[in-house]
């Protein structure tokens, strides 16, 4: 069986810099946070919330290019999530004769349905003990899969919809499954990524969780801090990912420009924790990507780290990346993009994934923010802490969530021929 090449075509961003993946790009690369103090918001709903920092999108996403009779049943994580598909699908150029020919799918996920519309929904059967003040619309702005859903609807697909809710892995599985559904010939191109709204309930589970940052809270810009040894915790953000990935064939016949290539995938429980994975089982799921997807640690140039700024979590995976790749004498360049628009848990690996395919085509590998002092905890790895001009060829992009599902993609330059 002969397997497809499989390539990206477009990208669409909704961020806590904006709209767009031009706002994307722009914030990232000019260095700045997207992180601010919401405190006295959130301190309307929740008195005792420690964590009051979050990466909150202010820009005005004119939501007008939804129709509104689908907007009636969408909550915000939908919206995000349209709105990134939308512009992904004309970075592409895909049309609707693409999509009407069940040809072409989605896979998309969020960690779960709108989280205001869930407060809302469950907290009207608990106050009022009645049915009359909900609208039917409201389930559909709740349910799980409500990002892959209005995504399908909007562009009338005929082809597969797949929704991986899996938390903070969630997009790196959705692209992941694409890439799979595509490489086998199963479809020809996949609308992929995930999508995440801020909602103070977010942030409250980190608290409770003691894995929330609240030292700086008075200085927003400052947080989080992966790997760093005044790290205290992640930060909440919001926004949505989306890539339209094809067969390589597909997208020359339709003489499209291609941006990037997926040339792996790789995901694997840890069967252990729910929150929390550890050195042992990140090892054992590197060493299975490099055998299913027959590379060796020589060809990774840059990696892409979960590093979300929790105290356990950055300590695991960068001692598994000292024991797989420094102990042998490779060094990779390592950064997490955490430290500028903060943990977009179900949209994270689809917003990084695209600024991993910027760097490639900028040639400039993007550092850590906020990461000033490596902890010595941490494992030795080769820290990004400035920007590095640089050509390189291979990402290895990671993301592990709660549960221990854990997920990893290779995103590779694109060169015609190889």
């Amino acid at each position: 069986m002969k397997l497809n090449r499989v390539v990206v075509t477009g990208f669409g961003a909704v961020s806590p810099y904006g709209s767009g993946v031009e706002a994307l790009f722009d914030g990232v690369f000019s260095h700045r946070s997207g992180i601010s103090n919401l405190g006295e918001q959130w301190r309307e709903s929740i008195a005792d919330i420690m964590c009051e920092v979050g990466g909150l999108i202010t820009a005005d996403l004119n939501e007008r290019q939804i129709p509104r009779e689908m907007r009636r049943n969408m909550g915000r994580v939908s919206i995000l999530a349209c709105l990134s598909a939308k512009e992904a699908v004309q970075m592409a150029g895909l049309t609707s004769e693409h999509f009407n020919s069940g040809d072409y799918g989605v896979s998309f996920a969020s960690t779960t349905g709108s989280s205001k519309s869930v407060i809302d929904f469950t907290g009207r059967f608990i106050q009022e003990k009645s049915l009359s003040s909900i609208k039917a619309g409201q389930f559909f702005q709740v349910m799980s899969h409500t990002a892959a859903t209005n995504i399908a609807c909007l562009f009338n697909i005929k082809g597969r919809v797949i929704s991986p809710n899996s938390a903070c892995s969630s997009a790196a599985q959705s692209i992941g499954l694409a890439y799979e559904t595509i490489k086998f010939g199963l479809q020809k191109g996949m609308i992929c990524g995930g999508a995440e709204e801020l909602h103070v309930s977010t942030s409250a589970t980190f608290d409770l969780l003691q894995a929330a940052s609240y030292h700086y809270n008075d200085r927003p810009n400052e947080t989080p801090r992966p790997f760093d040894q005044e790290r205290d915790g992640t930060v909440c953000g919001e926004g949505s990912g989306a890539l339209v990935i094809e067969s390589e064939a597909s997208a020359k016949e339709r003489g499209a420009k291609i941006l990037g290539e997926i040339i792996g995938f790789s995901t694997f429980a840890s069967g252990e924790h729910m929150s929390r994975v550890t050195e042992r089982e990140i090892i054992i799921g590197l060493e299975r990507l490099f055998r299913e997807n027959n590379i060796s640690l020589s060809d990774i140039d840059y990696i892409n780290a979960h590093g979300t700024g929790t105290i356990l979590g950055d300590i695991e995976e960068s001692l598994a990346l000292e024991d797989v790749f420094t102990k042998k004498g490779y060094s990779p360049y390592v950064s997490s993009l955490k430290g500028h628009f903060g943990h977009t848990l179900g949209a994270s690996a689809a917003l990084e994934s695209i600024v991993c395919f910027e760097m490639l085509n900028r040639e400039c590998l993007v550092p850590t923010k906020n990461l000033e002092n490596p902890d010595e905890r941490c494992g030795k790895i080769n820290y990004l802490t400035d920007f590095k001009k640089l050509k390189i060829d291979l990402v290895m992009k990671n993301s592990f969530a709660f549960g221990g599902i854990n997920a990893i993609l290779l995103l590779r330059r694109y060169t015609n021929g190889d």
